[in-house]
């Protein structure tokens, strides 16, 4: 029965998920239950795309991105597919009538890290992020509205915002290896010169904006999916705090971590403030 195989392919999401973030699979498990497997669809979607252009250096990385993103516009048309991560996440695009111009823009983003290496203009950083974590945001946000497509347009630019701020805590806190290990610099603000105190303090501020703004729509959001949500934004805003309080040496030359005790620490307050209506 293909509700069987529907049932695994979500099982393996939710593998790839727990195997990759711990941080990202405890929030999740803080969502409704009847969202978690959607949203576990689309991070093992997200990730796989990620994994094969940023680890997969022993293979041809252009032709496997290239197959992945056939397999699934193949998957979309018949409704199946037997690689079970693009299974659950057709489903899922089906399930809530998310745009393919999202996947899309997402993927041109992927491919840009098979070639591109610099990202010396605004428009260019601007233009990866919104592919690469923007449209992500996007993704769950259809889940969260469940087809409330007037609180989707209402929450559009926060979950956006959202998801700006994310990568960019990502860029900045994992500035060693994507430069030393990939040879990328995603900062314009770091063109010809590396991090320095005045410009990680720019980048500071541009993504403290963007948790801003971002909260005011984490404050909307419906239930089933606010605490949830919550969590993972007290998550990144204490690995922003630890990045603001790191010297830039040690920016350059380690990768900033919350501790497990920390993340659980911060899964307690959330639930505080969250039962206490303080979002």
């Amino acid at each position: 029965m293909k509700s069987i195989f529907d049932k695994v392919s979500y099982e393996a999401s939710k593998i790839v998920t727990t195997n990759y973030s711990t941080s990202f699979s405890l929030a999740v498990k803080m969502l409704s239950p009847k969202i978690q497997d959607d949203i576990h669809a689309i991070y093992g979607f997200v990730r796989f795309a990620d994994e094969i252009v940023d680890t997969f250096h022993d293979y041809d990385k252009e032709t496997l991105i290239l197959e992945f993103e056939k397999d699934l516009k193949l998957a979309i048309e018949r409704g199946i597919s037997l690689n079970p991560i693009l299974n659950s996440f057709q489903d899922v695009l089906k399930k809530y009538q998310i745009d393919y111009a999202l996947v899309d823009a997402f993927m041109k983003s992927m491919k840009f890290d098979l070639n591109k290496n610099i990202y010396s203009t605004t428009e260019d950083y601007q233009e990866y992020i919104y592919g690469s974590a923007d449209v992500v945001g996007l993704m769950c946000l259809k889940v969260f509205v469940n087809g409330d497509q007037q609180m989707y347009d209402e929450l559009k630019g926060p979950a956006m915002k959202l998801g700006s701020a994310f990568q960019k805590v990502n860029f900045l806190r994992d500035l060693k290896a994507d430069s030393e290990e990939l040879n990328r610099v995603y900062f314009p603000h770091l063109e010809g010169m590396g991090l320095s105190e005045e410009n990680k303090a720019e980048i500071i501020i541009e993504i403290q904006q963007d948790f801003n703004e971002a909260f005011e729509g984490i404050k909307k959001l419906p239930e089933s999916a606010k605490f949830g949500v919550y969590t993972a934004y007290k998550y990144y805003s204490k690995l922003l705090k630890k990045l603001i309080n790191s010297d830039v040496e040690d920016i350059k030359s380690n990768r900033i971590r919350v501790s497990n005790p920390m993340k659980f620490a911060l899964l307690t307050k959330s639930y505080f403030d969250y039962k206490m209506r303080i979002i």
